[in-house]
């Protein structure tokens, strides 16, 4: 059973008012418990990242109107501000989370600036709905830059990381 299949289910359970649904295949069980909130399902498979080649410029977006600058909508001016081109491949965030840069707050960060990683290591792990998802990278290369800051809100299509290609 895959991400989207165990989303539905949640949704239907949600829409439906149920306070308990059990699921059960030959390799696959999952309750869920809408009283106590509470989803236990099994752990998941390695998700992978959906990778974009480099000079791909970001979509540009027009600024808000705003009446007189100030100091407490500097930080939305300049995250309005259009994105650099990329140089490299992007790893982006496949599903809406939070980022997490190692597996555990004592642990060291899976990679850093500099680092130089395989097809299939993990760069990060994004947090879904108590679900703990290794995002690996599709490609060979040298981590050029983290996007993102441990433990921050990442939505779909983000990007996390860019990795100059060996």
């Amino acid at each position: 059973m895959d991400i989207e299949q165990i989303k539905a289910i949640l949704q239907l359970v949600a829409d439906s008012g149920v306070a308990e649904v059990e699921l059960e295949d030959e390799d696959f069980r999952m309750v869920v418990k809408t009283v106590s909130s509470q989803v236990v399902a099994p752990a998941p498979q390695p998700t992978h990242f959906y990778a974009q080649q480099g000079n791909a410029a970001a979509p540009q977006q027009a600024p808000a109107p705003q009446a007189a600058p100030s100091a407490d909508n500097a930080p939305a001016q300049a995250a309005a501000a259009p994105a650099p081109e990329v140089n490299g491949v992007e790893v982006k965030a496949p599903i809406v989370g939070t980022f997490y840069a190692a597996s555990s707050p004592e642990s060291a960060p899976f990679v850093k600036v500099g680092d130089t990683v395989q097809k299939g290591d993990v760069l990060c792990i994004i947090e879904a709905m108590k679900l703990m998802n290794e995002i690996e990278s599709e490609v060979s290369g040298v981590i050029k830059q983290i996007l993102v800051d441990n433990a921050q809100p990442v939505q779909y299509d983000e990007p996390l990381f860019l990795v100059d290609p060996a």
